[in-house]
C-alpha cells in the first residue's frame, strides 16, 4: 500500500506525518525544533530583523522524517512514494549558481544577510515603499496588480533589494534568490544547477510578483529603475512555475539513503504553509480558510470564470493566483501579520518581573515559579477573561503589533491599547487583545466582500484553532459565521501529504485525495445573535483606533 509524507516548516519548527493513502489514516506525526533559532541566533527583534539558518531546516527535517519513520512498522519506509513540503513564505535566501544558499558556504555562515530571511523579517520596510512608489508611476500594468496594489516588506523582491543594498559582500556572490518552499525540494532531487529549480506557482505569484499576464515577471526595466543589480537575479528565476501537484523529481541517491526511503519516492513541488493547510482543511470554493498561529494566513479558492467575468483584482490582500492553491481555482491570499503572537507578547509582558529574578542567583525558585506561570497564565486569562462583558469592559485594543498584512498592507502601524483606567486587570487587557485579532479578521472578510468576492462559510486551523476556545468563540461572533474546525492536527502537512499522493500519482486530482485522505471536522462554534449585535458596536470603535495610529505614523513620518 502506498504511504507519503507530508513536511510543514513552520516559524518554530519542522512537522512531518505520514499517511497511508489508500486508507488515509495517520500512521504518524512527529516535531522537531529549530535548534539555532531556538537559541535566539542571527535575529535581532528590536530591529525587526528574523533570519534562520539553513541548517537548522536541513538538520530538523533529516531527524523529524526518522522520527515519524521510527514510529511506523519497517516496511513503511519501503513503500513511501511521495514527499510534499510546505513552508512559511516569502521567506527567501540569496545563493549561488548551484543553487545552494550562501549561508551553507563557509565565508558566509554566520552572516544574517546570507541566511534565510523569516516571512516576519520587517527590516525591508523602506525597499518595500520605494516599490510601491515605482509601481504607482508605472506606465502599463501596474507591477503589483495581482498582490492587491500594495507590496509588503514581508515579500520576496523588498527583502531582496534590502540585502544587496546593505552587503556587498553577499550581493557580489548571489547568483539567484530561493524560497524556502523551492530549495527543499530542490535540496532532496539534488538539484546542482539554479536553472534547474521548479519555482512554485504559489512562492512566485503572490510574493514575487509573477503573473501569466506578465509572461513571467513585470519587465526588466522595472527591476533596473528600482536596482541594476536585480536584473541578474531576475532572469534566474526563468518565466515558468508549477502547481504543487506536479513532481520536482525523484529523491536524489543521497537523500534517499539518509532518509531510509525508495529512490523512486517523488518530491511534489513546495508551496506556501497556509495555502497546502487550506487543501488539508478540504477547502471548496468560496470557503475562507483561516490558519490560525502566530499569524494568521487566510487562503480562498473561486472558479476562474467567476473572476475574469468581473474582471475582479481584489485590493489591499496578499494576491491572487491561478493554480497557488488548488490546480484550476483562483486562489486568494489575505491575513493578519500578528495574531496568536499578540497573546505571546502579552505573556511575556507579565512574566518579566520573573525574568529579572532569574538574574538574582539568590533567587531559587525563580525558574520552579516561572515554569508554572508559563504554562497556566495563558488558561487562566482565558478563563477569567470569558467572565467578562465586553460591552462594560471599554478597552478596545489594535492588534497591528507586527504591522499590518491586510487588508492594506503597512509595516509602519503599531499595535494600541486604550480604554484603560486604574481599575483595568490582566483578563480585560487580555480579552480585547483577542477581540482585537477577531475585529483583524473581520477587516479581512469585509474586504473580500465589498469587492465583489462571497465569502459563504469558515473553516479554521493550526494551534489556536485547536486549543483556544474563547479566542475562537469571539471570532465567530465577530464574523457573524459558523467556523468548522479542521480535525487535522498537522492539517498543513497533511495538505503537503495530499500533494505528494498526487504528484506521485496515487491519485489524477487534488480532489480525488481531499476525499480520501481529509480529517473532516472536529468542531464548529456558531456565533452568539447577542454577541453579535455588541460586537457591530464595538466594532466601530476597533475602526477609530485603527484610523487614529493612521494618522500618527503620517505624523512620525514628518517628525
Amino acid at each position: 500500500m502506498a504511504k507519503v509524507i507530508g513536511l510543514d516548516f513552520g516559524s518554530d519548527s519542522v512537522r512531518a506525518v505520514i499517511v497511508n493513502t489508500d486508507s488515509g489514516e495517520l500512521l504518524s506525526q512527529a516535531v522537531c525544533y529549530y535548534p539555532r533559532w531556538r537559541k535566539g541566533q542571527y535575529c535581532e527583534p528590536s530591529k525587526n530583523i528574523f533570519r534562520q539558518h539553513p541548517l537548522d531546516y536541513i538538520e530538523s527535517m533529516e531527524t523529524v522524517i526518522k522520527e515519524a519513520l521510527k514510529q511506523c512498522p519497517s516496511s513503511v519506509a519501503e513503500e513511501i512514494i511521495g514527499i510534499g513540503v510546505d513552508t512559511t513564505g516569502s521567506t527567501p535566501v540569496l545563493a549561488n549558481s548551484d543553487g545552494v544558499p550562501l549561508g551553507l558556504l563557509n565565508e558566509f555562515e554566520n552572516d544574517p544577510d546570507a541566511l534565510f530571511i523569516l516571512w516576519k523579517d520587517h527590516s525591508s520596510v523602506d525597499e518595500a515603499a520605494e516599490i510601491n512608489k515605482m509601481a504607482r508611476k508605472w506606465d502599463g500594468i501596474d507591477p503589483t496588480a495581482y498582490v492587491g496594489g500594495i507590496y509588503s516588506s514581508e515579500w520576496f523582491w523588498a527583502k531582496t533589494l534590502h540585502i544587496i543594498r546593505q552587503n556587498d559582500k553577499v550581493a557580489k556572490a548571489a547568483s539567484t534568490i530561493i524560497e524556502h518552499c523551492d530549495w527543499i525540494p530542490a535540496l532532496l532531487t539534488g538539484v546542482k544547477d539554479m536553472r534547474e529549480i521548479k519555482r512554485s506557482r504559489c512562492a512566485a505569484g503572490h510574493k514575487a510578483l509573477w503573473n501569466e499576464n506578465f509572461d513571467g515577471y513585470p519587465s526588466e526595466d522595472f527591476f533596473a529603475q528600482l536596482d541594476e543589480r536585480l536584473i541578474p537575479l531576475v532572469r534566474s528565476l526563468g518565466t515558468e512555475t508549477y502547481t504543487s501537484d506536479k513532481s520536482a523529481g525523484s529523491i536524489s541517491l543521497e537523500w534517499a539513503q539518509r532518509l531510509g526511503v525508495p529512490e523512486t519516492c517523488h518530491i511534489a513541488v513546495g508551496a506556501f504553509d497556509a495555502h497546502m493547510g487550506a487543501v488539508g482543511a478540504d477547502v471548496r470554493s468560496y470557503q475562507l480558510a483561516k490558519v490560525m498561529g502566530t499569524s494568521t494566513c487566510d487562503i480562498l479558492v473561486a472558479p476562474p470564470q467567476d473572476i475574469k467575468k468581473d474582471e475582479i483584482l481584489v485590493e489591499g490582500i496578499c494576491g491572487q493566483v491561478d493554480g497557488s492553491v488548488l490546480p484550476g481555482l483562483v486562489g486568494y491570499e489575505a491575513g493578519q501579520s500578528a495574531f496568536g503572537d499578540v497573546y505571546a507578547w502579552f505573556k511575556k509582558l507579565l512574566l518579566w518581573p520573573l525574568t529579572l529574578l532569574e538574574q538574582n542567583d539568590d533567587f531559587t525558585e525563580s525558574e520552579k515559579i516561572k515554569t508554572y506561570l508559563e504554562d497556566n497564565i495563558i488558561p487562566s486569562l482565558e478563563k477569567e477573561a470569558n467572565q467578562i462583558n465586553p460591552k462594560e469592559s471599554g478597552v478596545i485594543a489594535l492588534d497591528w503589533l507586527n504591522g499590518r498584512r491586510t487588508p492594506d498592507a503597512d509595516q509602519r502601524l503599531k499595535g494600541a491599547i486604550t480604554g484603560l483606567s486604574l481599575g483595568t486587570d490582566a483578563p480585560r487587557i487580555y480579552r480585547a487583545l483577542v477581540e482585537s485579532t477577531a475585529f483583524g479578521s473581520k477587516a479581512i472578510v469585509d474586504r473580500f466582500r465589498s469587492q465583489g468576492i462571497p465569502i459563504n462559510s469558515v473553516i479554521a486551523l493550526g494551534g489556536v484553532s485547536q486549543k483556544a476556545e474563547l479566542v475562537m468563540q469571539i471570532v465567530a461572533d465577530i464574523l457573524d459565521m459558523d467556523i468548522s474546525v479542521s480535525a487535522a492536527d498537522q492539517a498543513c502537512a497533511l495538505g503537503a501529504a495530499m500533494f505528494a499522493s498526487v504528484a506521485a500519482g496515487k491519485f489524477t486530482n487534488l480532489d480525488d485525495a481531499q476525499n480520501k485522505m481529509s480529517a473532516g471536522f472536529s468542531k464548529v462554534y456558531k456565533p452568539d445573535p447577542k454577541m453579535v449585535e455588541v460586537y457591530k458596536e464595538i466594532y466601530k470603535q476597533y475602526q477609530l483606533v485603527g484610523n487614529c495610529e493612521e494618522q500618527l505614523v503620517e505624523l512620525r513620518k514628518e517628525a
